[in-house]
């Protein structure tokens, strides 16, 4: 019986030893702090035009162009880090819903200009 114990760790042994050295070692090296970042800002950048192109009035004028979403996607992960940027980019300096604010500034205008020419008297009910 002591004989099979020792032969039954002896093989456990053997399998520790072989299974410890067939692991790789982790290797470890230094990146540079623009490195990193641009890594970071990549995620971010990526982040950000997949929160705009989730949103649906977006999704319907991407297939009102025949662009399917799916394909969209694959093509914002297609970019190049500086490609990626300037779209991020764009898409932070565009004014949030630009063409509805631009009606609203015309349709006042008008508004203005005929109550000043006394064509209507609709800033007097208000």
């Amino acid at each position: 019986m002591q004989t099979q114990n020792r032969a039954t760790l002896a093989l456990l042994l053997c399998a520790a030893v072989f299974c410890g050295s067939v692991q790789n070692a982790a290797r470890g090296g230094v990146i540079g702090t623009q490195e990193y970042l641009t890594a970071v800002d990549r995620e971010a950048a990526i982040a950000r035009i997949d929160a705009v192109l989730a949103r649906e009035e977006v999704r319907a004028q991407l297939e009102h162009y025949g662009v399917d979403p799916a394909d969209a996607n694959e093509r914002v992960a297609a970019l190049t880090d500086e490609e990626l940027q300037t779209l991020a980019d764009d898409l932070d300096g565009l004014p949030a819903g630009g063409e509805i604010l631009a009606i609203v500034g015309i349709v006042f205008l008008v508004l203005l200009i005929l109550e000043l020419v006394g064509v209507i008297d609709i800033f007097k009910k208000i």
